[in-house]
């Protein structure tokens, strides 16, 4: 298992917080999602065997938001 934490632009509310927690939580390969909505960044824990960083970074993205 591997962590990454991204840097997301644009979350504002609990809302978003779900929205990201539950389309990421959904993908295939990834174990646990932890949005910290006040320092703008999202922790990732998932099998790099499974999932790519970019298919993570995509599905955060198309969810509206600018990742960095």
């Amino acid at each position: 298992m591997k962590k990454i934490t991204f840097n997301v632009m644009g979350m504002r509310c609990g809302g978003c917080v779900n929205s990201i927690q539950g389309s990421v939580g959904k993908l295939q390969g990834v174990a646990e999602v932890k949005v910290h909505l006040s320092e703008g960044n999202v922790d990732v824990l998932f099998d790099s065997d499974q999932i790519t960083v970019e298919e993570i970074k995509t599905t955060i993205e198309n969810k509206g938001y600018h990742v960095e």
